[in-house]
């Protein structure tokens, strides 16, 4: 049980930021776009309050985490709302909005490194070897988040990339895949493709991480 408490206790803040400032970038950027839904809404903020999802952003991965033997770490916060309407070129500027969340990942990815690294470089005592541990669990969550959103299938932000990008007639037929996202994601999640395909690209992104700031592989 201490075992338990104290892996919670470390990666709690990692995932819970992972998670929640991945949903904020995606209203900042909308709102600089055109779009206030979710600023008006509250929603632009790093409070983990407004975007935490019981289920999907601490049952979830906590279960995944404890349970892990290199899957792919899985989790999801409040989707925040975006009228995609209301953005000053729908088309082009969903690109942006949905960008936005991977590119938070990255960011924070770039943080946790440099975090650990730092650990690393200090004595060791009481505070470096959590520290550590906690960076680890923030290098891994981001690559994994990051990642997976970028994978081409909506509703996930690398879905809405692709309809940005497409021409309009293929941009609308692709879209219409969002009503069956969900399902064809978990599908592709526990039968394994879904690892099968992101794994290596995962394990690429590690790699450059390590070598950008000379971690231990």
């Amino acid at each position: 049980m201490q075992a338990l408490i104290q892996t919670i206790a470390i990666a709690a803040l990692p995932v819970i930021l992972a998670i929640t400032l991945h949903e904020a970038a995606h209203g900042y950027a909308a709102r600089h776009f055109g779009d206030p839904t979710a600023w008006q809404a509250g929603r632009i903020t790093a409070n983990p309050l407004k975007h935490v999802d019981l289920v999907g952003t601490i049952l979830v991965p906590a279960i995944i985490l404890l349970l892990s033997t290199g899957g792919i770490l899985f989790g999801w916060a409040k989707p925040v709302p975006v009228n995609f309407g209301r953005l000053h070129h729908p088309k082009s500027d969903m690109l942006w909005v949905a960008a936005a969340g991977p590119a938070a990942n990255f960011a924070m990815l770039l943080f946790w490194a440099a975090l650990f690294k730092l650990a690393l470089l200090l004595p060791l005592n009481f505070f470096s070897l959590p520290m550590a541990r906690m960076a680890e669990v923030g290098i891994s969550i981001n690559i994994a988040l990051m990642v997976l959103n970028l994978f081409p299938l909506p509703p996930l932000d690398g879905g809405r990339i692709a309809v940005s990008l497409l021409p309009p007639e293929a941009a609308w037929r692709f879209a219409q895949i969002e009503r069956f996202g969900f399902p064809i994601l978990l599908l592709l999640l526990f039968t394994g493709v879904l690892g099968s395909l992101l794994t290596p690209v995962m394990q690429l992104v590690g790699g450059l991480i390590d070598a950008l700031f000379q971690l231990p592989s």
